[in-house]
């Protein structure tokens, strides 16, 4: 175990600013070490954040999620372990993957999509962050479970709040109370749609949940209930990072990005790529079952580890030039980047790998490729660098771009 010395701290402003400098300080000199304010070991390598993911249940569990998201989402499936989780798993996670994904909400994904840059595509000028990402993949979950999308302001509200809570590390009274609030509000809002649908079901998200069933065992109105507003906060937050990461990397590397308007299978590279190299969640927490030796140290049991991913995604020990943003490196396999074998940690890994892992590769690969179908020529509004913000979650804040408007 090694002690913080001459490293910024998480909560400080240098570290938001810019956390990547402090995350090689960390993997040189304190690469596992206590972090009084969080109440929690943190562990900055790959090597050591891969163990703690992977590790069997018995080493690490997700029992940390009974304070860090119960209090807004209500008991989730991130939460279960053994057959339990096994279960739930299986209930949820035919609609993510596979002929569900492809033929049923595919179309739902590039729906929304070109709704939101018809918008736009003729004015010559956007901020793809707030005009694209962060209203693309809630409309996608939204339409996805058969809601209104006319309440996305009470959605991304939601979420942002949600998103707020989880990477809440200084305790802010104001934010938790925020959060717990949005609990009571999402149930108030959900439990009746979910009720209706039990008896008069669709051909949509929620209907298919509150129907499915596997070994005798159905989701309850709390559990679809949990696990909707997890699907809207992670899938949203996330999702929304990603499409706007990838561009800012692409912008900011000209040659990547003309290579991919030429290759469109390149699309695949580059988001593999954005998820080693700026992953929309850079902190993941897992508790110690037992005392686990780590190759930098001990855990002792009934410890709270907090993952770094933004830190052990730029692991000099694991990758080539770690901080050169490159769709071409070879130490990055694209074939598995989306699945529980990945060899970036921006999905987690293991048992609660995450399950929607393929859906946001959808609704990415079919943001890129609308949107340069639409601005071909897009490039970074004069003057305007890309600046990232978030601790738990991170990414650009604003991205507006100029472009020929299409037909001009």
């Amino acid at each position: 175990m090694t002690t913080v010395q001459d490293v910024p701290d998480i909560l400080s402003p240098e570290f938001a600013r810019n956390p990547y400098p402090v995350y090689a300080l960390m993997r040189e000199r304190t690469p596992l070490f206590w972090h009084e304010a969080t109440q929690s070991y943190v562990v900055a390598r790959y090597d050591d954040v891969e163990r703690v993911f992977k590790d069997k249940e018995t080493q690490f569990t997700t029992d940390n999620y009974d304070w860090q998201i119960e209090p807004v989402h209500g008991r989730t499936i991130l939460q279960l372990s053994g057959r339990e989780h096994a279960v739930r798993r299986a209930l949820v996670a035919p609609a993510f993957r596979g002929a569900d994904l492809r033929d049923k909400f595919l179309p739902v994904i590039e729906r929304n999509s070109r709704e939101l840059i018809d918008a736009f595509r003729d004015r010559g000028e956007a901020d793809l962050v707030a005009e694209y990402a962060t209203r693309f993949p809630v409309n996608v979950i939204a339409d996805m479970l058969g809601l209104d999308k006319a309440d996305h302001a009470r959605f991304h509200r939601w979420y942002t709040s949600v998103i707020a809570f989880l990477g809440n590390l200084s305790g802010d009274q104001d934010v938790a109370a925020s959060g717990e609030r949005t609990r009571v509000e999402f149930a108030e809002y959900m439990i009746p749609i979910i009720r209706e649908r039990r008896s008069a079901p669709g051909d949509d998200l929620l209907s298919a949940l509150c129907a499915a069933e596997v070994d005798g065992v159905r989701m309850s109105d709390e559990d679809i209930k949990a696990f909707c507003s997890l699907l809207l906060a992670a899938g949203g937050e996330t999702t929304d990072k990603a499409i706007a990461s990838i561009f800012a990397n692409l912008l900011a590397n000209p040659d990547q990005l003309a290579a991919v308007r030429e290759d469109r299978s390149l699309i695949e590279r580059a988001f593999a790529e954005t998820l080693r190299y700026t992953p929309p969640v850079h902190m993941i927490m897992r508790q110690s079952a037992t005392d686990v030796e780590l190759s930098t140290g001990k855990l002792p049991a009934g410890a709270t580890v907090t993952c770094l991913i933004g830190s052990a995604n730029r692991d000099g020990g694991h990758y080539a030039e770690p901080d050169r943003f490159d769709i071409f490196r070879d130490d990055l396999t694209t074939t598995k980047a989306f699945s529980a074998a990945a060899d970036h940690l921006a999905f987690a890994l293991g048992r609660h790998f995450c399950v929607g892992a393929l859906l946001a590769k959808a609704e990415v690969e079919t943001a890129v490729n609308h949107l340069l179908d639409a601005m071909p020529d897009m490039r970074l509004a004069d003057g305007h660098v890309p600046v990232e913000t978030g601790v738990f979650t991170r990414g650009p804040s604003s991205l507006p771009v100029r472009f020929t408007p299409n037909g001009a």
